[in-house]
This record gives structure tokens, sequence and C-alpha cells, in this order.
């Protein structure tokens, strides 16, 4: 089937998401049954800092948090942070105390005021546009205010509604900051975060079973192995273990000089989506099949441009003396193979 579909639906009990794009599935959303959402806003309250890492452990309602880059910060301070992705087993919750208020048009940034457009707008009118919009709810927010690119076809008066949503919320959380140790708003939902991020047309499905119905179970059977066509004969392998995930990439029948390089672009293009739908994140390790190393800057520029258009934050590492290539994905979902266990 051709085009965007959004669906909306349960697997094994959780509430999940599915992005199907010409058929294929494009991006997945399962929820967490047993860790916090991301987006989750806790007061928590400091425990005992970490020496020679920065860090300082806290204290919150759903267990022990861990917050990076610590400075004035002392054993039973008060603060507000955000759960920034999944903890990983026996580990910390990841938190920032850089809070943000996020919806479909827009994202408040308490601490950080002014006013700014999703670069992806172009077009200088509705840029001056949204400008006005934002200063007319807001004449002078002390929060920042980001428009996102979904309202580059938006409707002024629902992007209005946006931003004042946005506003009041982040007030009444911000001015929640003193007591003990509570969540104070919890994370989006899969339903709710595929609203708020696949921004693009699509035709949404809501009806209870669309997962069967539209190809979603056999796509995430699919996912649950470990090849990845790559088209021609060539393929890749992707699989988790306990310290990364490790990335191998073959040309199959094909024995040509170009074969590797081609193989090696086709995999840079291919790996976002088998990691977003997979679930997958940490270190991860490409092990590449043979190629001159004067491709190696334009197979670097192929993946970086691939993981531009990817919503999860990923460093491009770089080249081990062994050829590999590492790269580093924050664990922002629950891995697809802990799910459908």
């Amino acid at each position: 089937m051709k085009g965007r579909q959004i669906i909306l639906d349960h697997i094994e009990g959780r509430e999940a998401a599915a992005l199907m794009v010409d058929g294929q599935l494009d991006d997945l959303l399962i929820d967490s049954l047993d860790a916090p959402r991301p987006g989750t806003i806790y007061r928590a309250v400091a425990d005992r800092p970490v020496k020679g890492q920065g860090g300082m452990f806290l204290k919150t309602p759903d267990g022990m948090a861990f917050l990076r880059q610590v400075k004035g910060m002392a054993p039973g301070d008060v603060l507000l942070v955000q759960v920034t992705g999944l903890a990983e087993p026996g580990k910390a919750i990841p938190v920032t105390h850089k809070v943000l208020f996020k919806s479909r048009y827009a994202i408040v940034t308490p601490g950080s005021p002014g006013v700014n457009v999703s670069r992806s707008i172009r077009d200088d009118d509705r840029r001056d546009a949204l400008l006005g919009v934002a200063h007319e709810v807001a004449e002078a927010p002390e929060a920042g205010i980001i428009l996102r690119s979904a309202c580059a076809e938006a409707e002024d008066a629902d992007v209005a509604e946006d931003i004042a949503a946005m506003l009041d919320l982040a007030e009444q959380v911000m001015g929640d900051a003193e007591g003990p140790a509570e969540k104070l708003i919890d994370g989006d939902g899969p339903h709710v975060s595929a609203w708020r991020d696949w921004s693009e047309p699509a035709e949404v499905v809501t009806e209870a079973g669309s997962f069967d119905t539209h190809g979603v179970l056999d796509a995430l059977e699919d996912a649950q192995g470990a090849r990845v066509s790559l088209g021609g004969g060539a393929d890749m392998y992707v699989e988790p273990t306990r310290a990364l995930v490790a990335v191998d990439v073959n040309t199959g029948k094909d024995t040509s000089p170009a074969a590797g390089t081609k193989a090696n672009f086709a995999m840079a293009k291919a790996l976002p989506r088998a990691l977003r739908v997979r679930g997958l994140g940490g270190q991860i390790v490409l092990d590449l099949a043979p190629m001159p190393k004067k491709d190696r800057r334009g197979f670097e520029s192929a993946l970086r441009a691939a993981f531009k258009r990817d919503t999860i934050d990923t460093t491009l590492v770089g080249w081990t003396p062994l050829g590999h290539y590492e790269l580093q994905r924050k664990n922002a979902r629950a891995a697809l193979s802990e799910v459908l266990k």
C-alpha cells in the first residue's frame, strides 16, 4: 500500500503506535510498563554525588535517578528533572534538569526565553506569521517558545491554542518545585507521541486489531529477526548483545570490486529505520563489507544524512583501528525483543 499510515493499537497489553510508509514499517512506539515514560517530570531530592563522574543520584517515587554534570548541588536539595530515556535493567533513571514541555506545534523551554521557528519552515511570510501568533499569545514570556515544523501547514488558531496550553502547563509545573519527591506529570504514551511527532499527512487508523489487518504484526515478526535485506542480494544483520549492538554487512553473491561499497551505502540508508523499529540504542558497532578507504568519507556523509532525519539522538563516533565504525545512540525506547518475549 502506498502512502503513510499511522496505526494506533495495543500489543501484548501495551499501548502501541506504528508508522507505515508505502507498506513498510518505518517507526514503532510501544509503551513500557515497567519503567517511567520519557518526558515524565519529577520533583526529585538529591541523594549522593558520584565522584569522578560529576553526577548525582536523586530520589524519585519510581526509584533512583541519575543526573549528569551537576554543579553546586548538595544532598537534600530539591529540583525538577525530566526523564530523557529508558533506564537500563539495574540502572538509575536517566534525567535532565533542562525541562521541556512539548506538543505538536510548540515546545516551551523554561529558563531559556525567546521565540524561535523551526529551520525546516523556509517560507519567510509563514515564519513571520508564526512569530506574530506566538507574540500575540504571550507578549513577553519568561519561558522560551520553539515553533515546530508541523506549524507550516497548521491553522493559526490551533498553533495559538497549543502555545497557550504548553505555557500554562509549564507555569503550573515549574511553580510546584518545593516539597518531597513526587511525580508531577507523566510522559506521553505512544498514541499521544504519534500525534505529537508524526506530523506529516497520513491516514490514521484507530480500530482495535488494526495491527493485524494492516500488516504491522507481520512486520514486527520480521523485525524480531536479525536479517535486513539491502537489495541486490546484500543484507545486514542487526544483533543486540549485552554490551553493544553489532551490525554485520554482507554483499551476498556479488563479488565485484564495487559490491562492498554499494552494500555499505545501502546499509547507511537502512540503519536508522532498523534501529527504530527494534527499539535499539547504546553503543553500535558496524562491521562493514570491504571497501576502499577513499570511500569512507562518502560513507560517513551518507550515514550522517540518514540519521539527520531520525528523531533519536545518535552520535557518529568514528572509525576503529580494525576498520569498524562506531555510533552512540540514546536508549529512548523499549527493545522490541524485550516487549515481545
